[in-house]
């Protein structure tokens, strides 16, 4: 089995608590990521997600294994059948944010048909990035925020 991965950042021009409020509005990924139709919260930690892949509607469920506000948000795709990754927030200044992604995924079959068609590339990423700055960067609050944390995949009292 081969592992296929990329790693893109971006810096956004307002505050960490923003910029990572927004990534956890996990519903409004559709708005900013190419081939995603839906992701659907289940409870604080599994998510399902819809993507087309060359033409085809696939579904798998990630389960959050990490997270701690303002800094990290991390998942695995449950059966192996997604797209596992991280993305980490970086305080730069009072508005300003650095968000560093990183997507791994089998490249063998169907995984690999579906990194490229969810475009799991950099230039793909790249324009995901482009789309969530200038979204959070026009609205300047973000739609909503989950501020719990999850370790080892169980959320923290």
């Amino acid at each position: 089995m081969q592992m296929a991965e990329v790693r893109e950042s971006i810096d956004v021009n307002v505050p960490v608590s923003t910029a990572y409020n927004q990534w956890t509005q996990f519903e409004e990924f559709p708005t900013f990521m190419e081939g995603v139709k839906s992701v659907t919260q289940i409870d604080d930690t599994h998510l399902r997600w819809v993507a087309e892949v060359g033409g085809k509607t696939h579904e798998w469920e990630a389960e959050i294994t990490e997270q701690v506000p303002d800094k990290l948000i991390a998942w695995r795709s449950v059966d192996g059948k997604g797209v596992d990754g991280a993305v980490m927030f970086e305080h730069d200044g009072p508005d300003r944010t650095g968000i560093d992604v990183h997507f791994k995924w089998d490249s063998d079959g169907m995984l690999e048909s579906l990194g490229s068609a969810l475009g799991i590339d950099n230039r793909r990423v790249k324009g995901d990035l482009e789309r969530f700055r200038e979204r959070i960067e026009r609205q300047g609050v973000e739609s909503g925020a989950w501020r719990g944390e999850v370790h080892a995949g169980d959320k923290a009292s």
